[in-house]
């Protein structure tokens, strides 16, 4: 059987040059282009599948280049709001061959907490989400809380939970930090940082925490690579890592 080609687009950023290296070093899969900011994607140096980390305005521009090309697309940037998705799946609807992921995080631990804490939800009346990011990131909260805070939210409603206890009535200068589906959110910017997140929930006389550290950016390595080898048997737009690791 031949090498899958693989393209990446964003390839000299953090996560594009880690993204590089690993494809390079996988069985079954060839790096044929490396794409930044400003250059010509043209046919994509004739990949197969693309790897997408670049940046949130720019994202949306990149994936549909793909997709209009019949590429399969890997996606890792963040900002992928409902609006963007809804366009995404129009797009799609068109080439319904082409299987694109958007995937707020590919660390295999980060996927499996997000699993837990949407199976813990239901059983807690308070719930927060704490992400730690390097003060390089451009965006607050990260993708990996936002799509947290989805899930809980997700469980709380559909268990009848009521909102999250909070008497606060005064934080002029939002200490109490920004709410996505009705879960509060706090980012931590701090250099030495890479990705880490807590996701707290209380009850009466208890407390859960559940925890992950990505160290370095190979973490989200696996993942990326368990995501290109897939992408081509899940056509149309799937969201979350998740559902192509059964979990």
């Amino acid at each position: 059987m031949s090498n899958t080609k693989v393209s990446v687009i964003g390839a000299s950023g953090r996560m594009g040059s880690e993204v590089c290296r690993a494809v390079e070093a996988a069985d079954g899969l060839e790096l044929v282009g490396r794409f930044d900011v400003g250059d010509d994607l043209g046919d994509l140096a004739g990949a197969e599948v693309a790897v997408e980390f670049s940046v949130p305005h720019a994202s949306a521009d990149n994936v549909a280049h793909c997709v209009d090309r019949g590429v399969h697309v890997v996606v890792g940037t963040t900002g992928w709001d409902d609006a963007k998705l809804a366009d995404l799946r129009t797009r799609l609807a068109d080439h319904p061959e082409v299987g694109v992921l958007v995937a707020p995080n590919f660390a295999i631990g980060a996927v499996l907490m997000m699993a837990f804490a949407s199976k813990a939800a239901e059983f807690y009346e308070s719930a927060e989400v704490i992400e730690l990011h390097h003060p390089d990131k451009v965006d607050a909260p990260s993708g990996t809380a936002a799509r947290t805070a989805e899930l809980i939210g997700a469980a709380r409603e559909q268990a009848g939970l009521a909102d999250v206890p909070d008497a606060t009535t005064h934080d002029p200068d939002g200490a109490r930090g920004a709410r996505a589906h009705g879960i509060p959110v706090h980012s931590v910017r701090l250099r030495g940082l890479v990705a880490h997140q807590e996701v707290l929930f209380g009850q009466t006389g208890e407390m859960l925490t559940i925890r992950h550290d990505s160290f370095d950016r190979v973490s989200f390595m696996p993942g990326v690579v368990a995501a290109v080898r897939k992408v081509g048997e899940h056509p149309g737009l799937t969201v979350g890592l998740e559902h192509y690791l059964g979990i």
